[in-house]
């Protein structure tokens, strides 16, 4: 919920709506909308300098960027799946960041396990051109090849450093040169090993062409400790020059770690259940956060004494249950539904259909074998939140 100017405050919601909110004498609050999304939208991002210009995205796959001097909503793109065969060919996004450095930068996440860079220097406005294709992609080298991860939160630093939180995983901080470049190659091999454990073969993934020749990048740094399994989570840089990286959790707590090193130096109690979001105040060291619960709160250094560690915080991988693909409800099956009828309806045009066709077989196939509400995981534990990281 970022202010923008005069009391200004801009929403996105889990209906789809943004809207403009002006707060008035006395408490009144009247909102206009700006625009929707087919589906929830979870993030927008200001752009950083100006208070009229913000981004937003949504479970749609669509980025919009809007004017408040104009009230315009411009539909930039769809944001596409690197497998544009696959059924879920729309990535549902959940978070975005413009890079504050240069705001041309914005990066989207969601439902793969590829951060995107965009240069919005490539749009033509008079919608001459189509946009939608990433200027870079990022993704630590042993997730490449895994469907079972997505990312729910996104932030840049003022050093250009992006972070990315993944759902069942860890949060990891990329710099400039660890990206995978502009175009992914399918591939056949099997995923490079990590401490994230075994990977299967994966026969539909992908690779950047540096990998192929045998280059290989720097690995990003990685924070652990905390549980992102239930919900979309944001994660933030924290400090006068983002020493600190700061998330929620599904146990209820505020995780604190160092940037350098990824030492993790504070936990805090925080909501009964799951903390999302975390937002450090644009010139001070206070912090804002919020849950599922109907409360903000608000935090202020002002401990006297030295805060220690709970003894037995997780810090092995959680274990994979890859819900951004198996959440399926009957909204969603409607979103692709619209989305694969609009691909149709062009390409029939063409006369390629088929591949269409056979999506939507794929997709009706997916919602009826995950509609019984039975776990993936078999026999496993399930179990996730307070349970994994209590104290």
């Amino acid at each position: 919920m970022p202010y923008t100017e005069d009391r200004k405050i801009v929403t996105c919601a889990a209906d789809g709506q943004v809207r403009l909110a002006q707060i008035l004498e006395r408490g009144k609050v009247e909102t206009k909308l700006l625009a929707e999304h087919e589906g929830r939208a979870h993030k927008l991002a200001i752009e950083p300098g100006s208070p009229h210009i913000f981004y937003t995205c949504g479970e749609d796959g669509l980025v919009q960027h809007i004017d408040l001097r104009t009230s315009i909503a411009t539909e930039l793109f769809t944001c596409q799946s690197v497998h544009p065969q696959n059924y879920k060919s729309v990535i549902q996004l959940n978070t975005i960041s413009i890079d504050p450095r240069n705001p041309n930068f914005f990066a989207v996440g969601g439902s793969d396990q590829f951060a995107r860079l965009f240069d919005i220097r490539k749009y033509k406005w008079d919608g001459s051109t189509e946009f939608g294709q990433p200027i870079n992609f990022f993704c630590p080298p042993h997730l490449v090849g895994d469907e079972n991860v997505g990312i729910t939160g996104l932030a840049f630093s003022d050093q250009r450093e992006l972070l990315a939180s993944y759902n069942n995983e860890f949060i990891y901080l990329f710099t400039g040169d660890m990206g995978l470049g502009p175009d992914l190659v399918p591939t056949s091999s099997v995923s490079d090993d990590s401490d994230a454990g075994d990977m299967s073969p994966d026969h539909n993934s992908v690779a950047s062409p540096a990998a192929i020749d045998g280059n290989t990048t720097a690995a990003p740094q990685v924070y652990k400790g905390h549980l992102n399994c239930k919900t979309v989570k944001g994660v933030n840089f924290y400090g006068p020059r983002c020493e600190y990286v700061v998330s929620g959790s599904d146990c209820g707590r505020i995780f604190i770690w160092k940037k350098k090193g990824g030492k993790l130096i504070r936990v805090m109690e925080a909501d009964k259940d799951v903390v999302n979001c975390i937002e450090p105040h644009p010139h001070t060291m206070n912090l804002a956060s919020s849950g599922i619960e109907s409360d903000i709160k608000i935090w202020i250094p002002k401990a006297i004494d030295r805060a220690t560690l709970p003894t037995n915080i997780e810090m092995k991988r959680p274990k994979p249950r890859g819900w951004m693909h198996r959440m399926i409800s009957p909204e969603d099956l409607m979103l692709q539904l619209v989305s694969l009828q609009s691909r149709r309806t062009r390409q029939e045009r063409s006369g390629e259909s088929s591949d269409v066709r056979r999506s939507l077989l794929q997709m009706l196939l997916t919602f009826d074998a995950n509609s019984d509400g039975s776990s993936a995981d078999g026999d496993e534990d399930t179990t996730t939140g307070a349970e994994e990281c209590s104290t």
